[in-house]
C-alpha cells in the first residue's frame, strides 16, 4: 500500500485509514479480525471520535477491551481521534475545558498513553481560537497528543484557528466520493456561466488550499451518493458511473478506489466498513494507477461537467 506524508511532517502514513465507527456490536473476535486484516495490507492507521457509539467513548473502549494491545503492538499503529461534537442537545464545543476533557477520557477508553492525531471533529461557530491554542499546548506539552487537525473545515475557518494555534494543523477529515466531490469538482467548469462546477465554494479551493499549506486530506464516505444516501456500487441514478466501474474492475481485476488516491494532493480514504474482505479490496484498489483519462471519465460518469 502506497503511504503519504501526514500534513508537512516527515511521518509516512498509509492511504486508506480504517474507520471505528461501527465497531461497537461485533464480537471480540470479529473486532481482531478486523484490525488483524487491516494491519496484513498495511492499513495501521485507526480512525475514531468520542461521538462514535451509543454512549460516549463507546467504539473507542470497545477497540481497546477486545485488542488488549500489547506496548510494542500499539507502538506499530496510528491512533486517531476526534472531538468536537455534543449528542446532548446536538451543538458542537471547541473550548478549552471540553477539547481537553474529551481527549483525556480518548486515552483511557483507548486504553494508551498518547493519541497520536486529535481533530476537531466539524467547526463550531462559536469558537475561540484562543481557547483551541490553549487546549493543543497542554496536550502537546504533556505528551499526551503528538499531532492536530481538523474536518470538514473550510479554509478561512482554518486560517482563523492558525490566528492563535501555532502546531501544524496536518489533516482536514472531509467528506468525498465520485459522487459527492463538489470539492474537487468545483473550477473544471471555471469561466463557464450556468455551470453549477464554475462555482468555488467553501472560501475558495479546499483541495488547492490543502496542497497550498500542507494539509493531509482524509475523505470519508468514499462509497457513498451524498450524505449517507447509500453507496455508489449498483445504484440506479448512476447507470453510466457503474459501468465504468466495472469496466475498470474488469481491467485492473479489482474495483478501484483510486479515484481519489490517484489525486495528486496525497489523500488517505477513511472506510467505514467492518468487513475485513472489503478492507483489503479497497487498500488494493487504492493503489491502481488509473490514467488521466480514466480519471476523467470517472468524474464525467458521476454527471460532472469536463468542457
Amino acid at each position: 500500500m502506497r503511504s503519504v506524508p501526514l500534513g508537512r511532517s516527515n511521518i509516512q502514513v498509509p492511504n486508506v485509514v480504517a474507520g471505528m465507527m461501527r465497531i461497537e456490536d461485533l464480537s471480540g473476535a470479529d473486532i481482531r479480525a478486523l484490525y488483524d486484516r487491516c494491519r496484513e495490507v498495511g492499513a495501521d492507521f485507526f480512525d475514531h471520535a468520542d461521538l462514535y457509539g451509543s454512549s460516549r467513548h463507546a467504539c473507542e473502549r470497545r477497540f481497546a477491551e477486545a485488542l488488549n494491545l500489547t506496548t510494542s503492538e500499539r507502538d506499530e499503529i496510528t491512533l486517531q481521534t476526534k472531538t468536537g461534537i455534543v449528542a446532548d442537545d446536538w451543538h458542537f464545543d471547541h473550548s478549552y475545558e471540553h477539547i481537553v476533557t474529551s481527549a483525556e477520557e480518548s486515552l483511557e477508553a483507548l486504553g494508551t498513553d498518547r493519541i497520536d492525531v486529535l481533530l476537531l471533529h466539524r467547526p463550531d461557530a462559536l469558537v475561540e481560537p484562543d481557547e483551541v491554542a490553549r487546549a493543543f499546548d497542554h496536550l502537546e506539552s504533556s505528551g499526551k497528543v503528538r499531532a492536530f487537525g481538523v474536518s470538514n473545515h473550510t479554509p478561512r475557518q482554518i486560517d482563523l484557528l492558525k490566528t492563535a494555534v501555532t502546531q501544524p494543523l496536518v489533516a482536514n477529515q472531509v467528506q468525498l466520493s465520485i459522487t459527492h466531490s463538489t470539492i474537487i469538482a468545483q473550477g473544471l467548469a471555471s469561466n463557464m456561466a450556468g455551470e453549477d462546477d464554475s462555482i468555488t465554494r467553501d472560501g475558495g479551493g479546499l483541495v488547492d488550499y490543502a496542497r497550498i499549506n500542507g494539509i493531509t486530506l482524509q475523505a470519508w464516505s468514499p462509497f457513498q451518493k451524498g450524505f449517507f444516501d447509500g453507496v455508489i456500487f449498483g445504484a440506479e441514478e448512476y447507470p453510466e458511473l457503474n459501468a465504468k466501474l466495472d469496466e475498470l474492475a474488469a481491467k485492473y481485476g479489482v474495483t478501484p478506489t483510486a479515484w481519489i488516491t490517484r489525486h495528486p494532493a496525497g489523500m488517505q480514504v477513511v472506510l467505514g466498513t467492518t468487513n475485513p474482505q472489503r478492507v483489503a479490496d479497497a487498500a488494493a484498489g487504492s493503489d491502481i494507477p488509473l490514467t488521466r483519462g480514466e480519471w476523467y471519465a470517472l468524474i464525467q460518469a458521476a454527471g460532472h461537467k469536463v468542457p
